[in-house]
C-alpha cells in the first residue's frame, strides 16, 4: 500500500513542475559539444532525470543535465550525460537510427503547447543525428515518423565518464505560433552501459518513453519572433540510363529536373510544393510474404508527403495489439482496415497493357498544412500525375482537404474531403471517373493518457453511385499499469470506395476487443510479464462470420531489453474468391470459393537484446493453416561492425502443406549499411523471392555535401530466377540542393 501511495505523491510532483526558464543569448554558442561556452554557465538547470527502465519510481543512477537557450534565429540545446565507461553503442553512422540499442538522448519541442504534436531530434556520442515528427500524442510507436527531414547542426563530445553534445535548431525548422513565449518540451536518453533508460519528466512504463503528456513546460525569456522570411528552394537534377531485356527494347536514357520549395505562410502554417519530383532514390520496401487474402501497407519515405502526415493520412482506423514489443519489423503493430486516403497509392498506377502496378510520374504537388492558431489545424493537398497512353494510364488529380480543431485539452473534431478525379478519361472510364470521400471523425486522447480513442463516419460519392457507399468505427483504449483494454469496431458498406485510399475489402463488420493484464516482478530476469485475450472477427451482413483470429496471449518484457509475445490462435476463414493459399503465382492449385476451414496455431514475436552486437528480430508461427499445415519464420538478423557497418538479413521462410499441394516459399533480403562518414552512406539491398522468380539488387550511395543536399547514385538489377537471365537494369545519379532564400 505505502508505494502505491508513493507513486501516487511523486506523480502529483512530477505534474506540478515549474515552468523550465528559457534564457535569451545575445550571441550564438560555439558549436562543438564540449559545453564550456560561457552561455551555459548561467542558464538554468534541467536535471535528476527519472528511470523510465527497468523501473519507473528511482532517480536515474547515471545523471543528465540539459540546457535550453535561445536567440532571435535558433533554439540551442545542450546535454552533459554521466556514465559508467566509454564503451558506448553506436551502431553505424548513419542518421535517423532508432532509439533502441543505442546510445543516445532525444530532445521534443511541443511547439504549440498541446502535447498532441512535437519535433523530435537526438544524438548519439559519436554525433550521429536523428530527427523525426511525432503526432498523436505519440501514445503509440507508430506515432513516430523518422522520415521527416530539416536543416539543424549538432557536436558531440565525448570525456572521461560522460559525453555531451550541443544542437542549434533554426527556428525555421520549427512550426510555433508568432509571440508564443511557452512550450512543452521532453527529453529522454538511453544508457546501453547501465541498462537504464531516463527521461526529464517521470513516465510510468504502462505508457511509451515518448508520449507527449509527460512533458515540461519551458517559458522563453522573451516572446519569439519570426526571422523575416522563411522559404526554402531545394531543386534536384538527375540522370540516368535503363535496359528492359524481357521486351527487347533499346537502352533508354533519363533526364530529370525538378524542385521542391517550402514556405512558410506563417510561423504555424507551411506552404510545400514540388514539380516534377524524383522518388526514384527513395529505399526499397522490404520485400515480405503476404499470407494473408489482402492487399498489406508500406510507410511512406517520401518528403513531399511527410511533415503534418497525420491531417491526411490519420483517418480511418487500424487493427492492433498492443502488447507487440519496440523493434518487432514493418507491419508488425497492426492491420490497417480502412483509410480514406493513403498517400503511397499518388504516383502509383495501373499498366492495362501489362496487368500490373507501375509507377507514374507526379506533374505537381501543393500541399498546405498546419497550425491557424491553438485550437484549428488544417490540411490541403493537391498533386497531378501524369498520362500515358502506351500504357492505358490516364492523369489523375488527387486532392485532400482536412480540418482539425482542438477540443477539452488534448481531444479533437476533424473533417477530411478526399476527391480523386480522372482527367480526360476514355469512353469505357467514364463510368469511374471519380470517386469521393467526405469524413468526420472524433479523436480522444485524455490528460492522463489513460484513455484514447475514436470515432469516424465516413461516406464516399462515386460515378456509379454505389449504394451502401459508407462506413463508420469506434475504438477506445484504456492503458493502466496493471490492466490495458481495447475496443474497436468497424463497418465498411459494400458500396464504400476511395481509389486514392486504402479499402482492403467491403461490406464488412470488424470487431477486435484485447486486454491485458500487467505484472512487474522484482529481482528476477523479467522486467514485465502481461497476458491476456486478443479477438479479430469479420462479420459480413446475412452470412455470418468469415473470418476470426482469437485466443490468448503471454508477453513478456526482458531486463536485458529483449522482448516475446507468444499467441495461441483458433481461426476460422470464409472464402469469397479463389484463394492462391500456397503463394505459388498461381502454378499450384488454389483454394475454391465458398470454402470454410477451422485451423490452429502458434506465433510469436521474438526480439532480442539489441545491445548486443549480433541481435534477432523474429516472428515465428506454426500449426494448422487451412486444410493443412505450416511452418514459417520471418523477421531479421543483424549484426554490426560498429560504427561503420550494419549487415541484416531480412527473410520470411514459409513451409505450406496443404490437402491440394506442398509449397515452399520465402524471400531472402541481406542487408549492408556501410557508414564511411557522418555524411557518406552506402546501402546494398539483395532480395530473392521465389513467390515471383525474381532476384532484385538496389544498391545505393548517399553523399550529404551540405546540411540536407546530397549527391545519390543509385544501381537497381532484376533476374529471372528460373533462367538466370537479366530482367531490367538501371543506374541512376542525382543532386539535390536546399537553398534558403
Amino acid at each position: 500500500m505505502y508505494r502505491v501511495l508513493l507513486l501516487f505523491f511523486v506523480s502529483i510532483i512530477s505534474f506540478a513542475q515549474d515552468n523550465y526558464q528559457v534564457r535569451y543569448f545575445d550571441t550564438p554558442i560555439k558549436l562543438d559539444g564540449k559545453l564550456d561556452d560561457l552561455h551555459w554557465q548561467n542558464t538554468e538547470k534541467l536535471a535528476d532525470f527519472w528511470q523510465y527502465f527497468p523501473s519507473d519510481s528511482v532517480k536515474a543512477s547515471y545523471n543528465t543535465t540539459v540546457y535550453l537557450g535561445y536567440d532571435d534565429k535558433n533554439v540551442y540545446v545542450a546535454a552533459y550525460m554521466e556514465s559508467v565507461g566509454n564503451k558506448y553503442i553506436v551502431p553505424t553512422l548513419k542518421r535517423d537510427f532508432r532509439a533502441g540499442g543505442n546510445d543516445q538522448i532525444s530532445f521534443v519541442f511541443d511547439t504549440f503547447h498541446d502535447n498532441t504534436n512535437g519535433f523530435l531530434f537526438g544524438i548519439n556520442p559519436l554525433g550521429v543525428q536523428r530527427e523525426a515528427l511525432l503526432f498523436n500524442g505519440a501514445t503509440d510507436n507508430s506515432f513516430f515518423n523518422p522520415s521527416w527531414d530539416n536543416k539543424w547542426q549538432s557536436e558531440a563530445f565525448i570525456g572521461d565518464g560522460y559525453w555531451s553534445c550541443e544542437l542549434i535548431i533554426p527556428l525555421s525548422t520549427l512550426r510555433f505560433k508568432k509571440n508564443s513565449k511557452e512550450w512543452f518540451f521532453k527529453a529522454y536518453r538511453f544508457d546501453t552501459q547501465s541498462n537504464e533508460n531516463s527521461v526529464a519528466k517521470r513516465v510510468p512504463q504502462n505508457q511509451i518513453i515518448m508520449a507527449l503528456g509527460y512533458s515540461i513546460p519551458i517559458e522563453f525569456e522573451r516572446p519569439l519572433q519570426t526571422s523575416g522570411p522563411n522559404i526554402s528552394l531545394i531543386p534536384y537534377i538527375s540522370g540516368g540510363a535503363s535496359k528492359d531485356f524481357e521486351s527487347g527494347s533499346s537502352p533508354k536514357k533519363t533526364f530529370g529536373i525538378g524542385a521542391d520549395a517550402k514556405i512558410a505562410v506563417t510561423s504555424g502554417l507551411n506552404l510545400d510544393l514540388t514539380v516534377n519530383p524524383d522518388f526514384s532514390t527513395v529505399e526499397v520496401d522490404q520485400q515480405v510474404v503476404n499470407l494473408t487474402r489482402f492487399d498489406i501497407t508500406f510507410p511512406e519515405q517520401r518528403q513531399f508527403f511527410i511533415e503534418n502526415s497525420d491531417l491526411f493520412t490519420g483517418f480511418g482506423s487500424y487493427s492492433t495489439n498492443p502488447y507487440v514489443p519496440p523493434g518487432a519489423g514493418v507491419g508488425a503493430s497492426g492491420t490497417q482496415i480502412v483509410s480514406p486516403f493513403f498517400s503511397r497509392k499518388v504516383g502509383i498506377a495501373f499498366d492495362s497493357t501489362t496487368g500490373i502496378n507501375v509507377q507514374n510520374p507526379i506533374i505537381y504537388g501543393l500541399r498546405l498544412s498546419g497550425k491557424l492558431n491553438d485550437d484549428w489545424r488544417v490540411g490541403l493537398l493537391n498533386t497531378m500525375t501524369s498520362n500515358d497512353e502506351e500504357r492505358g494510364i490516364t492523369s489523375t488529380n488527387y486532392t485532400v482537404a482536412a480540418i482539425q480543431r482542438r477540443v477539452l485539452s488534448r481531444s479533437n473534431i476533424a473533417g477530411v474531403f478526399v476527391n480523386n478525379q480522372l482527367i480526360n478519361p476514355s469512353e469505357e472510364l467514364k463510368g469511374n471517373s471519380f470517386d469521393r470521400v467526405g469524413g468526420i471523425e472524433y479523436n480522444h486522447q485524455s490528460l492522463n493518457n489513460l484513455w484514447s480513442g475514436k470515432v469516424f463516419y465516413h461516406q464516399s460519392f462515386s460515378a456509379n453511385h454505389a449504394d451502401k457507399a459508407f462506413a463508420h468505427g469506434f475504438v477506445m483504449n484504456y492503458t493502466a499499469r496493471a490492466f490495458t483494454a481495447k475496443w474497436s469496431h468497424d463497418y465498411v458498406g459494400a458500396g464504400f470506395q476511395s481509389s486514392s485510399g486504402f479499402i482492403p475489402r467491403t461490406d464488412f463488420f470488424h470487431f477486435n476487443p484485447t486486454f491485458g493484464f500487467n505484472f512487474y516482478p522484482k529481482k528476477t530476469i523479467l522486467n514485465r510479464y502481461s497476458f491476456g485475450l486478443a479477438w479479430d472477427e469479420y462479420d459480413k451482413p446475412g452470412l455470418g462470420r468469415t473470418d476470426l483470429q482469437a485466443g490468448p496471449f503471454i508477453s513478456l518484457a526482458f531486463r536485458n531489453t529483449g522482448s516475446t509475445l507468444i499467441s495461441f490462435n483458433r481461426n476460422f476463414t470464409y472464402l469469397f474468391s479463389s484463394f492462391d493459399a500456397l503463394r505459388s503465382n498461381g502454378s499450384l492449385p488454389s483454394l475454391q470459393l465458398g470454402t470454410d476451414y477451422v485451423y490452429h496455431n502458434i506465433q510469436a514475436t521474438i526480439v532480442s537484446d539489441r545491445r548486443k552486437a549480433f541481435n534477432v528480430s523474429l516472428k515465428p508461427l506454426i500449426g494448422q493453416y487451412y486444410n493443412g499445415n505450416i511452418v514459417s519464420l520471418a523477421g531479421s538478423v543483424i549484426y554490426r561492425f560498429q560504427p561503420y557497418a550494419l549487415i541484416t538479413l531480412n527473410m520470411a521462410y514459409n513451409d505450406i502443406k496443404l490437402a491440394e499441394a506442398r509449397n515452399r516459399v520465402y524471400v531472402v533480403g541481406p542487408k549492408v549499411e556501410v557508414t564511411f562518414s557522418k555524411s557518406v552512406f552506402w546501402t546494398s539491398n539483395l532480395q530473392y523471392n521465389t513467390q515471383f522468380d525474381n532476384f532484385n539488387i538496389n544498391s545505393r550511395i548517399q553523399w550529404r555535401f551540405a546540411p540536407v543536399s546530397d549527391f545519390f547514385l543509385v544501381y537497381s538489377d532484376n533476374y529471372d530466377t528460373i533462367t538466370g537471365s537479366v530482367k531490367n537494369r538501371a543506374i541512376l545519379a542525382k543532386l539535390t540542393y536546399w537553398l534558403n532564400i
